[in-house]
């Protein structure tokens, strides 16, 4: 059995009913597996927001919830010293609140920033999946049914935006979500594994409008738009919808794109544009 939760970011709405869900249990509860989370100053849970685009004319937003990644190989068990961070067989890492007291570089460690220091107690802080509700038979015995168990931000989701389960059986809920969506692990993880799954969050956009030309002061409906990577070759294909705009989102980083447009009538458009970050590339005008 491999525990984790698998976060959807493209049916994140940043309601930060996660977020809630996390204080609320962990504020002002002490259990074996970690002293009580302090009101302010942490986010076990937290919900990393930004503001997508560099033109007034085509912006979106991001909500991607982020949590300890409970990473196969923990950077932050390898700071730490005399067990204070170990891995429990069901894959959940865990910060021992005893053997840890002291150790500010299990906090420096972290790669996501999701390890927390607790002045008052001295002690690094993070997610612990809820693992010490789960364990609790009483709390099982209450919900009836093992398949109702799961971590308090899971629960409070509206959107279904988080899953949980065993992603060692292919069966299981959070297995499938993860086979049939879009795998994009953060980047300081690079090529990490780990437990906590990250679907979908946005990598680079480019979009632009199309016009015919300028004398008819229209837009131009069902242009093709084709994109190239001129590093890889790889290509995206799109059409401008009825107000001429088009968007080719989940492009590769930092990489130069050519852009060519081609619609009935008109010659062709090409122009360069680099994926530095999310662009709207501007307006451009067909000609005959």
């Amino acid at each position: 059995m491999r525990l984790g939760i698998a976060v959807n970011s493209s049916r994140c709405m940043g309601c930060w009913c996660c977020f809630t869900a996390c204080k609320d249990e962990h504020c002002a509860y002490d259990s074996k597996l970690s002293a009580a989370q302090p009101m302010m100053g942490q986010r076990w849970m937290d919900v990393r927001e930004w503001e997508r685009g560099d033109s007034s004319r085509h912006v979106k937003s991001a909500s991607v919830p982020t949590m300890c990644a409970h990473c196969a190989d923990p950077a932050c068990a390898k700071a730490a010293k005399d067990g204070a961070v170990y891995k429990r067989p069901d894959g959940v890492v865990i910060i021992d609140p005893v053997k840890s007291k002291g150790q500010k570089a299990i906090v420096d460690a972290c790669p996501i920033k999701t390890v927390f220091w607790n002045d008052e107690l001295q002690i690094p802080q993070k997610c612990t999946m809820c693992a010490e509700i789960l364990d609790d038979p009483e709390y099982l015995a209450y919900l009836g049914d093992p398949a109702l168990r799961m971590p308090r931000c899971v629960e409070a989701c509206p959107n279904q935006a988080l899953y949980y389960g065993d992603l060692d059986d292919p069966n299981s809920a959070i297995s499938k979500i993860v086979a049939s969506e879009r795998n994009t692990q953060l980047e300081p993880l690079a090529s990490q594994e780990s437990n906590v799954k990250w679907l979908n969050v946005p990598s680079v956009f480019l979009a632009g409008t199309v016009y015919q030309p300028k004398e008819l002061d229209e837009v131009c409906a069902g242009a093709k738009v084709k994109l190239t990577c001129k590093e890889t070759g790889e290509t995206w294909e799109t059409e401008t919808n009825y107000f001429g705009d088009w968007e080719v989102e989940w492009l590769p980083k930092n990489k130069n794109i050519d852009v060519e447009i081609n619609a009935a009538g008109y010659n062709t458009v090409t122009y360069s544009a680099k994926t530095d970050t999310d662009h709207y590339v501007g307006m451009m005008y067909l000609e005959n």
